[in-house]
């Protein structure tokens, strides 16, 4: 500890109040104790922490001991003794207690004035560092949950990783080499006994596979996606499908690649007995079935969807929307697409199924959507309801459901295709009535409703009430 070389020539001759503003200056808190250690006075520098120790009345007359919490009486007692013994003081942390109960950190030391038994004490305030040091706590704590959660993160997925059956490497970009491979892939590429980290993904494949698999990556670094190709692995000699989705890990871009086997592929994934049982079943049962992308095309369909539509094989319905054989064109599908879009399914849909050669099958659609390689699929399901209602014929039950589906497009479909619905939906209606009063005699039916017996005849066949070939006038 230094002071100051001639202090009377620097300072000049102080009085008392001169010096109390000094020593007030100096420190956040002086207090002025005697021997014994009873507070004299008190000066406080801030009106926060004057506030908090409640101000000067409550500390005059009393111990400095009996003001501070129960474990830093023994350090005020050191320092005091101290001063007695005129040994250097050094600083130390107190808690003061208030009224309420809290702890106000101070740092402390004294000076015993020359002259006289009373002592200064000089308190900083330690507030301020004390908050900074819990905010510090506080934020170490939340790094280290952080970073717990990351290690438990990272040993999920490589957990997920190592143990996946599909075959996945994860490449940079920038060079084209692999950065993980999992046990799966390393097996694949044919890489046993060595794993293929660090090396090209290029020399993993034939040479005369390796341009598609550039291009591949290439239109998948530009756009985001690409399409996936087929490439055969050099080592292995396997066909495989290669597919590749671009990712950003610490400001690395990187691709994560899948293999698959390709169906051609002795090795391709089986089903397990009952699964390919349960497709057997769907291929041979009754009711229509069909698979559609998420535009409505036709990815698969069974043999009875064949006979409905009368195609004679599925190559002539894949690729083709489900509109083009539905009964009410740019109307039917656009409703069940957008249930099924809006994450509902759909159940008992009434509407006609139009064969290629013009006949017409009445016919109830349910529907739900699916995931098929990442992408959404739909499957309908179809199932003919003419022969049933000629069986139990319910005249209100048709009109019903006509009036609940047309309702059901409003907000879907333009205005103008729902004005045009309800047309067919009364005129049909106004037949079916005509008919009914007149015994099903056509002739007088037609002439009820103003119309040739012919015109009659057209819209009845539009509207599946005869057959294509009925021509005949009726009783």
């Amino acid at each position: 500890m230094t002071s100051f070389t001639a202090p009377r020539n620097s300072l000049g001759a102080l009085d008392a109040d001169a010096a109390a503003a000094l020593v007030s200056a100096a420190a956040d808190v002086t207090l002025v104790v005697d021997e014994e250690g009873v507070i004299h006075d008190i000066a406080i520098a801030n009106d926060d922490l004057a506030r908090d120790l409640e101000g000067q009345a409550p500390w005059l007359g009393r111990a400095w001991a009996d003001t501070v919490a129960e474990d830093s009486r023994p350090k005020v007692a050191e320092l005091l003794r101290d001063l007695r013994a005129g040994a250097p003081t050094r600083w130390r942390h107190v808690n003061h207690v208030t009224s309420s109960g809290e702890h106000v950190p101070i740092m402390v030391s004294a000076i015993r004035i020359a002259g006289g038994p009373r002592a200064i004490v000089f308190g900083r305030d330690l507030r301020p560092i004390s908050t900074l040091q819990q905010r510090l706590v506080e934020a170490q704590a939340s790094m280290e949950r952080d970073y717990s959660r990351l290690r438990q993160a990272e040993t999920r997925y490589r957990l997920l990783f190592q143990t996946a059956t599909e075959p996945v490497l994860i490449v940079e970009a920038a060079t084209g080499r692999v950065v993980e491979a999992n046990p799966a892939a390393v097996g694949m590429l044919g890489q046993t006994g060595r794993r293929p980290v660090g090396a090209p993904l290029l020399d993993l494949f034939e040479p005369a596979s390796r341009d598609a698999v550039e291009m591949m990556l290439a239109s998948v670094r530009a756009t985001g996606r690409g399409d996936d190709v087929t490439a055969r692995t050099a080592a292995g000699q396997r066909d495989v499908v290669v597919s590749a989705t671009l990712f950003r890990q610490d400001g690395t871009t990187l691709f994560l690649l899948r293999l698959l086997h390709t169906l051609a592929e002795g090795t391709a994934v089986v089903l397990p007995k009952p699964k390919s049982k349960l497709l057997k079943l769907i291929d041979s049962v009754p009711d229509a079935f069909v698979v559609t992308d998420n535009d409505g095309r036709v990815i698969t369909a069974n043999a009875a969807f064949l006979e409905m539509t009368q195609l004679a094989a599925e190559e002539q319905a894949r690729g083709e929307t489900l509109d083009r054989w539905l009964g009410r064109s740019g109307v039917d599908l656009d409703v069940l697409l957008a249930t099924l879009r809006g994450g509902g399914p759909v159940r008992l849909f009434s509407t006609v199924l139009r064969g290629a050669f013009g006949a017409t099958t009445e016919v109830e659609i349910s529907a739900v959507a699916m995931m098929n390689g990442g992408k959404p699929s739909f499957g309908f399901a179809i199932r003919d309801v003419g022969r049933r209602r000629v069986a139990q014929p319910q005249p209100g039950v048709a009109a019903t459901r006509s009036v609940e589906q047309l309702t059901e497009l409003i907000g879907r479909v333009p205005l103008k295709d729902l004005v045009r619905e309800a047309t067919d939906v009364i005129e049909r209606l106004c037949i079916e009535a005509a008919l009914e009063l007149t015994n099903d005699n056509r002739a007088s039916a037609a002439e009820m409703l103003g119309l040739s017996r012919q015109s009659l005849y057209v819209k009845l066949r539009r509207y599946g009430l005869i057959g294509p070939d009925d021509g005949s006038e009726g009783a």
